[in-house]
């Protein structure tokens, strides 16, 4: 006990250093996820076959593959066939190429959400915008759009919740986040060596955060009550 004591301090602090570049990353991809999802979103119900098809055939090669792969072809593809790595080095270069992938990724499954929110629309709503006057614009974000967000809500939170947890797939390209930094002290590469339960503890980070996040969301949902 008293050497777990001790061993505490230098724990904590480099558990608190990988949980921030977790965040960053989670924040990263959410500000980059959320708008490329929904162009992608709007490519796929395009009525121009072409551009609908690509999409389509990318959102599914996306979600078909494990996020793993994609993060190990991300990385490390680009410079065995350039001869030097595009990201840069270090630990910038590496959260840089594990941002493109989860961006990537997770535009991909948030489109199809998207995409059900707005087909979920009865169309009677813009037939009847159309009747009124208003322009397909002015449907979608003054009738559609607050209808859609009603319905995603609950897909969409299950989706951010699992991201929080789907970091810990960074490490393959050895960034430094919570998990890696908890193992760290089992690999012995922090000055302490055989130690496994400071991976324990990165399970309270996440279990916080994710509270956070389900709290977050059901008042969110109860904001948008008013469309029932």
């Amino acid at each position: 006990m008293e050497l777990i004591m001790e061993q505490m301090p230098i724990v904590i602090r480099s558990l608190n250093v990988g949980f921030l570049q977790t965040l960053k990353l989670f924040f990263v991809t959410l500000v980059g996820a959320c708008p490329l999802g929904l162009l992608i979103a709007f490519g796929s119900m395009s009525k121009f076959k072409p551009l609908s098809f690509l999409t389509r055939i990318l959102v599914w090669i996306i979600r078909g593959t494990p996020l793993m792969i994609q993060l190990l072809i991300i990385y490390y593809f680009p410079g065995l066939v350039l001869g030097k790595p595009i990201w840069g080095g270090g630990e910038t270069g590496r959260f840089i190429a594990a941002s493109v992938s989860f961006i990537l990724n997770y535009a991909c499954y948030f489109s199809e959400i998207y995409r059900g929110g707005i087909q979920s629309v009865p169309v009677g709503q813009e037939e009847a915008g159309l009747v009124l006057g208003m322009t397909r614009r002015q449907i979608f974000f003054k009738v559609t759009l607050l209808q859609m967000i009603k319905r995603i809500v609950p897909p969409m939170s299950n989706e951010i919740i699992t991201l929080v947890k789907d970091t810990s797939l960074a490490r393959i390209i050895a960034l430094q986040e919570i998990i890696w930094a908890g193992q760290s002290f089992l690999k012995g590469s922090q000055g302490i060596s055989g130690v496994i339960w400071p991976l324990f503890f990165t399970s309270v980070y996440y279990l916080v955060c994710n509270g956070v996040l389900t709290m977050t969301f059901s008042r969110i949902e109860k904001k948008l009550s008013y469309f029932r």
